[in-house]
């Protein structure tokens, strides 16, 4: 296989995984406030998964490691068919979003399960 296509292939499953956790990341605090505890609590754990993940390889998503194999190229977006500015700062941009999600879960769980301030 030429390194091309193949840089092509882990750039695509690459791209396919992200768009997969960024959904589950966006679909947290909707499916919270659809009153859907069970579904956000399930997003929660696929993305805590995916945490662990990166924090066992250094904070790096393995498939970097294998799309470097292919190519010298090291832009911030050479491993993924995302825009720069979003493969730049994808990790604070969706960590935010994930963590105010989760804390709009536990708010909405908390006030579902009779709660008061």
């Amino acid at each position: 296989m030429q390194p091309s296509t193949a840089l092509h292939i882990v750039k695509l499953a690459h791209t396919l995984i992200w768009a997969v956790l960024a959904t589950c990341v966006l679909a947290i605090p909707v499916t919270a406030h659809l009153g859907r505890p069970g579904t956000a609590a399930i997003l929660i754990g696929i993305v805590l998964a995916e945490v662990l993940v990166l924090l066992l390889n250094r904070w790096r998503c393995p498939l970097t490691d294998v799309a470097a194999r292919y190519t010298n190229a090291r832009d911030d977006n050479f491993d993924i068919y995302l825009p720069t500015w979003l493969a730049r700062h994808n990790k604070t941009l969706f960590g935010t979003l994930f963590v105010l999600g989760s804390l709009y879960a536990a708010w909405s769980w908390w006030h579902l399960a009779g709660g008061t301030w």
